[in-house]
């Protein structure tokens, strides 16, 4: 239940500060527009990597008993987890589609790209559950660290700052064009805006759009297939020798 509470909690602060105290809401231009909604869909997103991920890192090593006893495949410990995390995602989505109604989102046909959008977001989270767990039985310095790269993660995602904001601001300059290129790499980049663009407002920019054309698309798709099969071979290499590393 508090996987379920907590995006929630975290979003009725932002909400609070950003809203009803900064009323972002209130400012010219798409980004502005449905900032509420846009704002709880991008923290239910991230808490599902999050969750994913984080739960994933000490997740055989919890489960040393099990993994020393019972001979069963490895690797479908770290798919649990991002499936416990993929059905608390589920329900955060109804809250998310319930408040957007409330808001006066309607629906569309571009709610028909959900589901790829989530496949997406959720291959880039087992292949990141896949490489933690199997790389923390070696090196248990990985949890710390991965703490670390969620909250980099968290902030320069387009969560609380939406992604027309930040283009913006680098919009001018070969130096800016380099970092926001770099900027949306990050394949959470991609997932996010889409998302908000095909379920919440239209008048925001598609991934696509924002990142120059939909063949600049490939590099994060690229990433998120890269990091799946780099952590499939990690794991299953490292899987014969778990209950001996633990």
């Amino acid at each position: 239940m508090w996987q379920v509470v907590r995006p929630l909690l975290l979003f009725g602060v932002l909400y609070v500060f950003f809203v009803l105290v900064f009323h972002v809401n209130k400012g010219k231009g798409a980004p502005a527009h449905f900032y509420g909604v846009q704002l709880l869909a991008s923290i239910v997103l991230f808490t599902f990597f999050g969750e994913a991920t984080t739960g994933a890192v000490r997740s055989v090593v919890d489960r040393e008993n099990l993994v020393r006893k019972i001979q069963f495949p490895r690797l479908a410990i770290p798919i649990s987890v991002v499936l416990l995390a993929a059905f608390n995602l589920a329900l955060n989505l109804t809250v998310v589609m319930a408040f957007a109604l409330i808001e006066g989102v309607r629906p569309m046909l571009s709610w028909l790209e959900l589901p790829l959008i989530l496949a997406m977001l959720a291959v880039l989270a087992t292949g990141v559950a896949m490489l933690l767990s199997a790389l923390f039985v070696r090196f248990r310095d990985i949890g710390p660290i991965w703490e670390v790269v969620s909250q980099i993660l968290f902030y320069s995602s387009p969560v609380i700052i939406p992604l027309e904001l930040v283009r913006e601001r680098l919009a001018h300059g070969t130096a800016h064009d380099l970092l926001y290129h770099l900027y949306t790499l990050n394949p959470l980049v991609a997932v996010f805006q889409q998302f908000r663009h095909a379920m919440i407002n239209h008048a925001t920019l598609s991934a696509g759009q924002a990142m120059g054309s939909w063949f600049d698309l490939l590099e994060p798709l690229g990433l998120v297939a890269a990091i799946f099969v780099i952590g499939f071979w990690v794991f299953n290499r490292e899987a014969p020798h778990i209950a001996e590393d633990l």
